[in-house]
């Protein structure tokens, strides 16, 4: 047996470490190291069309039967499908939206089945943008875009015989900056020279109507903002650029320079071209009109729609507008207004 001395030492020894055991059993254990966060998901980038035209936001839905330029530059290319008739069809002309800036012509997707069950041929146009037209000095830009349609419509018409169309039975349809353009074309006076020595240069470049989802239905500042104050869109189809420094933004400078671009307007705004015997015309708006207030999206507002039918009721064109809440209207979709302007037995 130990000295006592020794056991006394040894007895206070295992009392410590028992007590020892015990704090550190109600001691909280330290926090793990939170682990690292996963990375977060970026989202895709939006897509810019690159110049080339075989470069698409989407598949296409079919593929075409027929590509061909319309013009010199890389992007005067037209794509045509073929609906299956013994008699010649009529033509569903698509414009592609963008702001004149960017799209293609996949954005035709909804309406090409749809058309093609129905007998109706479907072309999807490409033009160049406002950068391309720029660039080839052609003035005002905007200019570059909606002649390039123009010339694209005239091309159609030439092929009727080939392509087993009815050229007189033409309706445009198109979203936002390809809607306006869709508008010009349905209100411009007929752009055909008879006497040119270009057989497609002769041919007509009217339609039967238009079916068009969020147009910018004028392209004057000075209406747009009166409609809806916080609209920026425009400037650009006429050249016009902000001054960062002078904290002078493009819209303001469009405002700014209003009466000078006063004939360019005229010209290509669509509201500036009604006239009487012009084709009826339907207006596809996702949100409800909210005429002098600000819009989340002031570019396709439905205030646009609203000032375009007041225009046209005054003057005698059939419009048709259509938002959610609107009284109701004989085509409650683009496709059915296409269908009743094209297909008498759909009326």
């Amino acid at each position: 047996m130990p000295p006592l001395p020794s056991l006394l030492r040894m007895l206070l020894a295992a009392a410590s470490l028992g007590s020892a055991s015990l704090v550190a059993a109600d001691t909280p254990a330290a926090p793990k190291a939170a682990e690292p966060k996963a990375e977060a998901k970026k989202a895709p980038a939006r897509f810019q069309n690159d110049g080339n035209p075989e470069h698409l936001k989407n598949p296409l839905a079919l593929k075409p039967d027929e590509n061909i330029p319309y013009g010199p530059h890389r992007m005067q290319v037209m794509y045509f499908w073929r609906a299956k008739s013994e008699q010649p069809t009529p033509v569903l002309f698509y414009i592609h939206g963008g702001g004149w800036t960017n799209g293609d012509r996949s954005s035709v997707n909804g309406l090409l089945k749809p058309c093609l069950e129905a007998g109706i041929s479907v072309v999807s146009v490409e033009y160049r943008y406002i950068k391309d037209a720029t660039a080839d000095g052609v003035v005002p830009p905007v200019k570059g875009p909606m002649l390039d349609c123009a010339r694209a419509l005239q091309l159609v018409r030439s092929k009727a015989k080939e392509w087993n169309l009815d050229k007189t039975r033409v309706v445009a349809s198109g979203g936002s900056a390809g809607a306006c353009t869709s508008l010009w074309l349905a209100f411009h006076a007929d752009l055909a020279e008879p006497n040119s020595a270009d057989p497609i240069a002769r041919e007509s470049t009217r339609l039967l109507g238009a079916a068009v989802t969020v147009p910018q239905t004028s392209l004057d500042p000075k209406q747009m903002r009166e409609w809806t104050p916080n609209s920026s869109y425009g400037g650009h189809a006429f050249g016009v650029a902000g001054d960062a420094a002078k904290k002078i933004s493009t819209f303001q400078a469009f405002y700014d320079a209003r009466e000078r671009l006063m004939p360019w307007i005229k010209e290509y705004s669509p509201y500036e071209l009604v006239t009487k015997d012009d084709p009826a015309v339907g207006l596809y708006f996702p949100t409800v009109p909210n005429l002098g207030k600000d819009e989340k999206d002031a570019t396709h507002s439905a205030n646009f729609g609203v000032k375009l039918k007041e225009h046209c009721d005054e003057i005698g064109v059939p419009c048709e507008l259509v938002y959610p809440g609107a009284p109701a209207g004989k085509h409650p979709k683009e496709i059915d207004f296409i269908k009743a302007t094209l297909l008498p037995s759909a009326k």
